[in-house]
């Protein structure tokens, strides 16, 4: 048996050392989990379609799988929960959204979704947005996957939750979100 296992999916234009994703690891590295925090610089560069299969190869997900994504990575997390063959244990999706949050172009969105796919393949779902995200993956973003699928919906003020110009180097609420 493997165990539990804990993808975090960086955002848009950032990598495995930036903002919480070095602490969570650490964190969940500690109470035993096998931690993947993978460098995808194609999350929200490649379109979905192509880049979707990447990700879905790349990695091995079972139902002791947690999947944490922020921005442009929890975004990625809807994609992937539609088309996962298995349910995985939990999915927190970080300032994500499901529509375009601002006027950029998000390869990384669909053109529309799988609700019930997407719900069957998690059994626990946290939509964490800000109320004034510099780039719209605000509250409302997290709104309306919440009503779409259910869940935990946490509100904070925290901007993005971590960006060049935010530093958020621990993100306590992810630590005691996941079990």
């Amino acid at each position: 048996m493997v165990g539990r296992r804990a993808i975090v999916f960086h955002g848009t234009g950032g990598n495995p050392d930036v903002c919480w994703y070095p602490w969570l690891a650490g964190r969940l590295a500690a109470r035993g989990y096998a931690v993947e925090v993978p460098h995808h610089p194609g999350i929200n560069v490649e379109p979905i379609a192509t880049f979707l299969p990447k990700v879905l190869n790349g990695h091995t997900f079972d139902k002791d799988t947690v999947l944490v994504g922020h921005s442009g990575g929890a975004a990625l997390l809807l994609a992937l929960l539609e088309h996962v063959d298995v349910t995985v244990a939990q999915a927190i999706l970080v300032a994500g959204y499901c529509t375009r949050p601002n006027s950029e172009e998000e390869p990384v969105l669909q053109q529309s979704y799988d609700w019930a796919a997407i719900r069957s393949h998690v059994r626990d779902i946290y939509f964490i947005n800000s109320r004034k995200d510099p780039y719209g993956c605000d509250d409302r973003q997290g709104r309306a996957m919440f009503e779409r699928l259910g869940g935990t919906q946490i509100v904070r003020d925290d901007g993005h939750f971590g960006d060049y110009n935010q530093p958020y180097e621990q993100f306590e609420l992810l630590d005691r979100l996941i079990p």
